[in-house]
């Protein structure tokens, strides 16, 4: 079987391109997570997976389960289309490109900023500043700590991993004089 996200690249663009021109990013993106964290469930991905039930039928379910009463007819089609297809399971991947392709139409990141020490406000400043500079995007950080890095920042935006930590550093520089 194809691989989830190969499958998911043209369900996301389609419901990105649908959202987009009907000026209801948020809305997609708020009933795409939904139902994106409810398929992640085991349960439900058993009774998506079971031939016993019809495409129409595991649409239903679906909402249910998301406790989504009503929803628009280009939500109802698109989900129609995804069960016909057997792609209900990737509900999940689609929500994570669908966001991914949301966050660059909107021209913004977010970023992971792992450090030795917690970082102030006025640090996470100056910070952001430095990558909306660099990137020509609106930047989110998230911080988290870990005591292992000693000094410096380990910096997450997307598929972009800039170590400049101590760690980092150090294991470049051992990595050179084994060469």
């Amino acid at each position: 079987m194809a691989e989830t996200s190969t499958v998911a690249r043209p369900y996301a663009k389609a419901a990105f391109e649908y959202a987009r021109d009907h000026k209801a990013l948020a809305i997609w993106s708020e009933l795409l997570g939904t139902l994106g964290q409810v398929v992640a469930e085991r349960d439900v991905q058993k009774l998506l997976a079971s031939p016993k039930l019809l495409a129409e039928r595991k649409v239903e379910l679906l909402l249910e389960l998301a406790d989504l009463k009503k929803v628009d007819e280009g939500v109802g089609r698109y989900l129609r289309v995804l069960g016909e297809q057997e792609r209900l399971l990737a509900l999940t991947a689609i929500a994570e490109q669908f966001e991914r392709l949301r966050a660059d139409h909107e021209k913004r990141v977010d970023v992971t900023v792992v450090s030795a020490f917690e970082l102030d406000a006025k640090q996470q400043q100056k910070l952001a500043g430095a990558l909306k500079k660099r990137l020509n995007r609106e930047i989110s950080i998230t911080t988290q700590v870990d005591s292992k890095l000693l000094g410096g920042v380990i910096l997450r935006a997307g598929d972009t991993v800039i170590d400049g930590s101590v760690r980092g550093r150090l294991n470049r520089l051992s990595e050179a004089l084994t060469a």
